[in-house]
């Protein structure tokens, strides 16, 4: 039998009952999962193991053959379903001369440069992301600009939760839950100094509230 490739990008799915792999592209990760295909071995074994069970005696004997003829003809039965299961999928997959990967045909192989995009990538969509990407850093740099809170809004102490109940206080002087009033601690629009009440001028500058 011919070597086989694919021995690092494949998850190996097989149970005692029969065999199924799925295999990766090495770029982005998607890939194809072959059919599942039962083990004649494996369905034997297990029907002896079940009248071993019951039964005992000969036929746990032949469990115990059932077992050696499972080690041997199970494995023979994977790698030529493993095979198959390769002829299906290599289509759908090239492998890279630069790097060496298996990449998915459909997403990641560039067939104008005869390599992954990983080594050549598509000039278009990169254009279309480095202008995406600079439009988002414009973005962030316009909104860095903008006051969106004024300074009024930290003159006093922001409650986010009422005191009595722990609702959520969303900036109210009554609790919508419990509407106990949510105290709020206020400061002088001056200096900044904690004023306690309602003075109508701040005790430490004098400066009108």
């Amino acid at each position: 039998m011919a070597l086989i490739k694919f021995t690092r990008n494949y998850n190996d799915k097989c149970t005692d009952t029969g065999f199924q792999f799925e295999f990766f592209c090495d770029r982005c990760g998607n890939g194809y999962e072959s059919a599942f295909e039962t083990s004649a071995t494996g369905m034997l074994s297990q029907g002896l193991d079940t009248a071993a069970s019951l039964l005992g005696g000969f036929f746990g004997g032949a469990a115990r053959i059932g077992e050696s003829v499972h080690s041997a003809g199970w494995h023979q039965q994977k790698d030529a379903a493993f095979a198959k299961a390769i002829d299906q999928v290599k289509p759908n997959f090239i492998q890279c001369r630069r790097c060496g990967k298996w990449v998915c045909k459909d997403v990641c192989w560039n067939k104008d440069r005869g390599m992954c995009k990983e080594c050549a990538p598509d000039l278009e969509q990169e254009y279309s992301s480095i202008q995406t990407q600079a439009a988002i850093n414009d973005a962030r740099e316009k909104a860095e600009t903008v006051d969106y809170v004024s300074a009024e809004k930290f003159k006093q102490t922001i409650v986010g939760t009422c005191p009595n109940c722990g609702a959520d206080a969303k900036g109210a002087k009554f609790c919508p839950e419990c509407g106990q009033p949510i105290s709020k601690k206020k400061f002088c629009k001056e200096c900044g100094k904690p004023i306690e009440g309602a003075p109508k001028f701040c005790p430490e500058c004098g400066a009108a509230q």
